[in-house]
């Protein structure tokens, strides 16, 4: 038998931040000590501009049709040129093919959003793939690297290109995953790609919030996506492990919008209402926390 070990206290998130200009969500909003959000006003989502990277299907489609329906210019970016565009025709959204792990195509999803409509009110850079790539025997650096470069880079590069065009009480938000936030043994390429996403948005949260902008985090578990196949989806299949519907995701990341957080990241898990995760305080130096 192991040892027991002592329950500590749970420390309050160490990213949490307000801000106090204008939302998007139009919300002045109390999270509490529970962090769950008030509803979105979606009036106030009217007229907006919000780009959506990997909008072709899945959670990014999901966003999209919920932002379009709710009054929003929508800009879809995929890789996917054909189900991308059956997908902006269907919202009335624009669309630009869009490899997100080249800068370029970051810089010109977003220019057409500013040609289009003059700005960004909403970036959400939700691009991203399975890795398919394990380490050891199974290493495959090219799949490795391009894994990297959607799930990873596409972020980096997507925050990078809009900047410059995001308004003041804009958000950027970034899809991430639980695999950021607790360990995949079936995928750990993709766990580590996840990881450094949540590490992004606790960062960069306090570092934009002077100029207005919030960063936020979404990290739902095991979604019904195309993501989820093969290996992953037999095993959870078998063990009976409950998957995420994509209108629980979209629920949960306009739950994150309406709320005035920045530097958060929001787990999304069945069975659970959604709201930011409780990281604990790293240890320093003579005894504190940072």
């Amino acid at each position: 038998m192991g040892a027991v070990r002592r329950r500590r206290r749970r420390d309050p998130p160490d990213a949490h931040r307000r801000t106090h200009h204008r939302r998007l969500s139009g919300h002045r909003h109390d999270q509490g000590r529970n962090g769950r959000a008030s509803a979105v006003n979606t009036d106030d989502i009217s007229g907006k501009v919000a780009l959506v990277t990997g909008g072709a299907g899945g959670i990014g489609a999901g966003v999209a049709r919920r932002l379009a329906a709710y009054g929003a210019h929508v800009v879809l970016a995929d890789v996917d040129a054909e189900a991308g565009a059956r997908t902006a025709e269907e919202i009335g959204a624009a669309f630009v093919r869009t490899d997100v792990s080249r800068l370029e195509d970051n810089q010109a999803a977003v220019a057409l959003a500013v040609e289009r409509h003059g700005g960004l009110d909403l970036a959400f850079l939700n691009a991203g793939v399975a890795s398919g790539c394990g380490l050891g025997k199974d290493f495959d650096l090219d799949r490795y690297r391009r894994v990297m470069g959607i799930n990873l880079d596409g972020v980096v590069f997507g925050v990078h290109a809009a900047l410059p065009a995001m308004r003041p009480g804009g958000v950027i938000v970034a899809t991430a995953s639980m695999a950021g936030i607790v360990g995949i043994p079936q995928d750990p390429v993709y766990a580590a790609n996840k990881h450094a996403v949540v590490g992004l948005v606790r960062s960069l949260g306090p570092q934009l919030e002077p100029l207005g902008i919030r960063v936020q985090g979404l990290c739902p578990s095991f979604a019904d996506t195309g993501i989820l196949s093969g290996d992953i989806k037999e095993l959870l299949d078998d063990l009976k492990f409950p998957i995420l519907d994509v209108e629980t995701v979209v629920d949960a990341f306009f739950a994150l919008l309406a709320s005035e957080g920045t530097g958060e990241c929001w787990f999304v898990v069945p069975g659970r209402e959604s709201q930011p995760f409780l990281f604990r305080r790293a240890p320093g130096p003579r005894g504190e926390t940072v």
